[in-house]
């Protein structure tokens, strides 16, 4: 169990660094709740999108074709990560600048205005041309969100954690994520199973939507209790932060973008299973909404045996050994499903994509932090996280879609996440271990 102590003295401010690390390193399990429970809120706000795609897309972009509006409404999903690299950037520094604790009560601000606009515009049918526009932007205001978001909640687990269990605490994150999925995926299933067909593409894709606003005033609440492991004393700006990130650190920089690719490509993959489902399999949309929450429950308990697994044996070998597991496995699996459709099948591939790419997820997002020190440590893992999401993560579904119609070849995810591993697996090769650094400074 984690120990508890007082949230006060843990920083002091004159000397821009935490004075007692035995001190920093103790802080209350609610500490680390809140930190988890601010990031699952918002990767469930952030997601939730992809779930109810197919029904977004006909709501807002009455396209042509199977996959006319599918295509308009990955591409306006992909929207909201081409803005994460900005909110990295701006939000990242700012919790390097003043602190991590107000950089995580903004991102919760921010994606909530992303929420309420999806959930609130009108369709097509209703206002024409306005509602793909609104919804366009509230993505933007989403991705700027989340861009922002992991940098900082990761970096207080990792700089408030006992040393031997930095892995243990920032495995939460993942965690967290996966508690998100499987709560959106349970309610996407419930809100399947209850409604009829015509009601869940006029309005019943808006529950899930409108639930998580219920919820934004305690993460407000509980982020404000949060301890600060981190102060600046001198004056930095955004560019002087981010300069000295790619000036000093570059080539810890790239690797990790090509790390959180395969992360980014595969969770994606993941979340496109449900539409892939309902399209390509033609599995009934009860089915494919419960492979969100056999995702959810497989992202969670592996992130958090990854964890202990990357304090006793180190991070290295979770950084390699899961993603050569999904490589070398997720054409077969593919083949294996879209052979014989079923839902044993269609659940049994999502348990083997979630579980792989959370330990991968696990030993990644301790990894970049504690090989960066901490004047640069948010920004750093901030700008990582956002880069592999964005060029990678947030084309997928895109992409998927797209050469799915070309080629007409169910198992093009499949290639996707393979080649994408692959390439990632060199990166995991190259960089150190990081196990025994001193993340103090």
């Amino acid at each position: 169990m984690l120990e508890s102590v007082s949230n006060a003295s843990i920083v002091d401010p004159s000397e821009g660094h935490q004075t007692d690390q035995h001190l920093a390193s103790k802080i209350r399990p609610s500490a680390i709740v809140a930190a988890v429970a601010g990031n699952a809120l918002e990767v469930y706000d952030f997601i939730i999108y992809a779930f109810f795609a197919v029904y977004i897309g006909r709501a807002f972009f009455p396209l042509q074709g199977a996959y006319g509006s599918m295509l308009a409404a990955t591409a306006t999903f992909g929207v909201g990560f081409i803005v994460r690299p900005l909110g990295a950037i701006l939000i990242g520094s700012f919790a390097d600048r003043v602190g991590r604790k107000p950089a995580m009560i903004l991102t919760v601000m921010l994606i909530t205005v992303g929420t309420l606009g999806i959930a609130a515009t009108p369709s097509y049918e209703s206002i024409g041309i306005a509602a793909p526009i609104i919804v366009v932007l509230c993505r933007l205001f989403q991705g700027f969100a989340l861009g922002g978001e992991i940098g900082p909640a990761t970096t207080l687990l990792v700089e408030a954690a006992p040393a031997n269990r930095r892995a243990a605490y920032s495995s939460w994150q993942l965690a967290s994520q996966g508690i998100a999925v499987a709560t959106g995926g349970t309610i996407g299933v419930i809100v399947a199973m209850v409604l009829e067909p015509k009601q869940l593409a006029a309005w019943g894709w808006r529950i899930p939507f409108l639930l998580s606003l219920l919820l934004v005033p305690i993460a407000v609440y509980i982020r404000r209790q949060l301890p600060e492991t981190h102060a600046e004393s001198g004056e930095r700006t955004t560019g002087e932060v981010v300069g000295g990130v790619l000036r000093e650190h570059g080539r810890v920089v790239f690797l990790s973008v090509l790390l959180m690719m395969a992360v980014g490509v595969a969770s994606q993959v993941g979340n496109y299973l449900v539409s892939f489902a309902i399209l390509t399999l033609k599995l009934p949309a009860a089915v494919a909404q419960s492979s969100s929450i056999i995702g959810g429950i497989m992202t969670f308990a592996p992130a958090l045996a990854a964890g202990l697994w990357c304090d006793v044996k180190g991070r290295k070998v979770v950084l390699v050994l899961p993603r050569l597991l999904l490589a070398v496995s997720i054409i077969p699996c593919f083949m294996w499903l879209v052979a014989s459709p079923s839902t044993a099948s269609f659940l049994i591939v999502t348990t083997v994509i979630a579980s792989l790419t959370a330990m991968t997820a696990v030993a990644t997002i301790v990894t970049v932090p504690e090989l960066l020190p901490a004047k640069y440590r948010s920004t750093g893992l901030s700008m990582v996280y956002a880069l592999g999401a964005s060029l990678f993560g947030g084309a997928t579904q895109f992409v998927v879609t797209w050469l799915l119609k070309l080629t007409n070849d169910p198992l093009t995810p499949a290639y996707v996440v393979a080649v994408t591993t692959g390439i990632s697996l060199i990166a995991a090769w190259l960089l150190p271990e990081t196990r025994d650094v001193d993340v103090s400074q």
